[in-house]
């Protein structure tokens, strides 16, 4: 850049923020001089320097087309205009960037030219979408609202951000669908894929559920994504259950592909559960094929240890009514796992016990006949609540039996060995276990009174766990009563412990459980020996 003439202006430039026509059409025209005059070096010290930072972040983007013309000249040494180019990209405007770029690609209709053109721009363009992917990591510091009013309220301006991602990327979308070369289409469109993924993952987050009778930015971010997805013509089944975002000749940290399968389970999500562009997925597919397809989505939104993503329960109970079978596989098991951790640990109880006892539920039923039997033997779980659901489901399916032979005959009585049991013996707490006890007693008093539905060796089995299981849960009883009237003895006597009253009616109010719990194993036994004369 001639100093002589635009030391003065350039100091004045440094020392403002606000550029006039003027001053862009000053430094366009000192801009263009020295590439028209090969001064690339002096050009490229001037965009480097710190200090002149935010004049080329505010007026730099207009030397693009000149400097992409020097690079496709063929007489011309392009490696110091590309290095100009380079740092241009990492310093302006995104937007300036990307309607220059575009326009470029749109203007040069010369057939001889368009190929070079490309080869150029194509390492500029994904560079302009590595650094807005940077930016959008950074959206996972941003709180996610968790209600309406703060969604609208937006205090930390993530749904403002949400909306400028796509006023970002509407240009590109707009040249995929309007692009006739094919190369030039692919590589953009791939380019978008990854970016339109990424910007699931991390805006999105599905931390909170999003809720198409509510309108909102988070619930149009969430629309946008996937119906241009669908407008630049990517298979939706190749990017759930293909993976095509990888090449062959490509490699992934493990971290990264990571990433994309949490941006494939968010998809997933929005997919079939809030059914957004559900009417373009094929429906060739069976709904056995899309459920197994989903379960490591499901089991990765499920795993999140923060249990922010309890929403997505929601995925699980409308991938569950696709289907009418479901085969016990590795990843099944973890499934349930995860729904047990859910109904048991959940830090907020009351919000999701409920719904996902309903999941549990409805994942049980969707269970083959050997794949029940299984899961009922290996699949549960040591927290009493859950086992009494088993124990109770075990129940269900004997009502059912005639529809399946894995309830009946040895299969039946090998099932109820590894369940009618309790876990430490006669040391087991009953009061912790009551649940599973009381459900343990229902059963059997439920087969006793089936006497005519079993063959005399299956009977006789039958009759011999029942005995195991009430002498056992006697001699349980007698235990347990024995210590908490001692204690209840103990604490009447003792005037000086101050909690008397409260501890007294605790202990009152598990010896009166007791006691009727001993009178339903008597019931049970009586039930037993009638049915053996």
């Amino acid at each position: 850049m001639v100093a002589n003439q635009l030391e003065n202006l350039v100091q004045r430039w440094r020392t403002t923020e606000d550029f006039v026509p003027e001053d862009h059409e000053l430094f366009l025209n000192a801009g263009h001089t020295c590439i028209a005059q090969g001064d690339y070096t002096q050009l490229l010290d001037f965009i480097k320097e710190e200090a002149n930072q935010h004049i080329v972040r505010s007026m730099g983007s207009g030397l693009l087309p000149a400097l992409v013309n020097e690079v496709l000249r063929k007489d011309r040494n392009p490696a110091n205009c590309q290095a100009i180019l380079n740092q241009l990209v990492q310093i302006c405007s995104v937007k300036e960037l990307l309607d220059i770029l575009l326009q470029q690609v749109e203007e040069d209709t010369d057939p001889n030219a368009i190929a070079d053109t490309i080869t150029v721009l194509m390492p500029l363009i994904q560079s302009v979408f590595q650094l807005k992917n940077t930016i959008i990591t950074h959206f996972l510091f941003l709180p996610v609202p968790y209600s309406h009013k703060q969604e609208q309220e937006d205090v930390y301006r993530l749904c403002r951000c949400c909306t400028a991602v796509l006023t970002f990327v509407q240009p590109f979308v707009q040249e995929v669908k309007n692009q006739d070369t094919y190369s030039v289409a692919t590589k953009l469109r791939a380019a978008l894929l990854k970016f339109l993924m990424s910007s699931l993952r991390e805006p999105l987050q599905l931390d909170r559920e999003v809720n198409m009778t509510e309108i909102s930015p988070l619930w149009n971010f969430a629309t946008e994504i996937m119906a241009i997805l669908a407008v630049i013509q990517q298979s939706l089944p190749k990017i759930l259950f293909y993976r095509p975002l990888r090449g062959k000749e490509d490699t992934i940290s493990e971290k990264d592909a990571f990433h994309l399968n949490e941006s494939r389970a968010c998809m997933a999500y929005l997919l079939f559960v809030q059914l957004i562009t559900i009417q373009v997925f094929p429906a060739v597919f069976s709904p056995v094929f899309v459920l197994q397809c989903n379960m490591e989505y499901i089991n990765l939104l499920l795993s999140r240890c923060n249990f922010n993503n309890w929403c997505i329960l929601g995925e699980i109970k409308c991938l569950l009514f696709l289907t009418t079978v479901l085969i016990y596989k590795r990843t099944v098991v973890i499934c349930s796992q995860n729904l047990i951790t859910f109904m048991t640990d959940y830090p907020i109880q009351h919000l999701v016990r409920g719904k996902s006892l309903v999941v549990y539920q409805l994942f049980i039923e969707k269970l083959n006949g050997e794949a029940k039997h299984t899961f009922f033997r290996y699949g549960t779980s040591h927290h009493a609540g859950v086992e009494s659901i088993i124990i109770k489901n075990i129940k269900n399916q004997m009502e059912r039996s005639y529809e399946d032979s894995w309830f009946e005959g040895t299969p039946l009585i090998s099932l109820l060995r590894e369940t009618l049991i309790l876990p430490k013996g006669h040391e087991t707490d009953l009061l912790h276990g009551m649940d599973r006890v009381m459900e343990s007693l229902n059963l059997l008093r439920y087969l006793l009174i089936q006497e005519r539905k079993f063959s005399n060796v299956i009977w006789t089995d039958l009759c011999h766990i029942a005995d195991s299981y009430t002498k056992l849960l006697r001699l349980c009883l007698s235990m347990s009563k024995s210590y908490y009237g001692t204690e209840l003895k103990r604490h009447r006597e003792d005037k000086k412990i101050k909690t008397k009253g409260n501890t007294c009616f605790v202990l009152q109010c598990a010896l009166v459980t007791y006691d009727l719990l001993e009178s339903l194993v008597v019931h049970i036994e009586e039930i037993n020996e009638d049915s053996q004369k």
